[in-house]
């Protein structure tokens, strides 16, 4: 157990858990199975759980299959809360990232490749993951404007935000389609060499 963990409230831990395991058992199953031929009264009677207790914790079938990604991100966006505001938004942004990768789970990356995969497959996954990717760029761009006030050209911030996500996008899917080659340090340096190819691809011609 985490020390994060360990110092939780017992009721807290006992929700974490029975978080991660509707996750990460409604991940090997989709996968064992197949998503669509896996139904939500199966992974509940897999982790022993009702539906109800499911719904407390996930929306939809979809959410728990991308579970992965939400851990990242809800930890993500908490980390930009406390974003020093001082320099270039971007490398602010980037360098947010990076610390939010290093301290997610030591399974994490395991489970973030699995449910990219798994995303890549299946249409109803892909139309999900693009619209939490919408969601989540409006809840950061809400979470920046509230950290700059009027300190910052709106039209810039969103240009930024909305560059920073497609260079995210553009690495993990680089890392995606090379089976995860060289797991969490893998997926870092990726991201790291995106992002120094930005000024590059904005001066790019055909």
């Amino acid at each position: 157990m985490s020390d994060a963990l360990r110092d939780l409230p017992l009721r807290e831990r006992k929700k974490l858990r029975t978080r991660r395991a509707l996750s990460e058992t409604a991940l090997r199953l989709f996968t064992e199975r197949g998503y669509d031929a896996t139904t939500l009264d199966e992974l509940c009677d897999v982790v022993e759980v009702s539906k109800r207790t499911f719904f407390r914790n996930y929306r939809s079938k979809e959410d728990v299959a991308l579970a992965a990604d939400s851990d990242l991100w809800s930890a993500y966006l908490d980390d930009v809360a406390t974003l020093d505001m001082g320099g270039p938004l971007l490398d602010a942004l980037r360098m947010a990232l990076h610390a939010t990768l290093g301290t997610m789970d030591p399974d994490w990356d395991r489970r973030f490749l699995a449910t990219r995969e798994l995303a890549e497959a299946v249409p109803a996954l892909q139309a999900h993951s693009l619209g939490y990717c919408q969601d989540t760029t409006r809840a950061l761009i809400e979470r920046v404007k509230g950290r700059a006030g009027d300190r910052v050209n709106e039209v810039r911030l969103r240009l930024t935000v909305e560059i920073f996500v497609a260079a995210w996008r553009t690495a993990s899917l680089r890392w995606t389609a090379c089976g995860g080659n060289g797991d969490r340090d893998g997926l870092t340096k990726l991201v790291e060499e995106t992002f120094a190819e930005l000024p590059a691809a904005l001066d790019c011609s055909p």
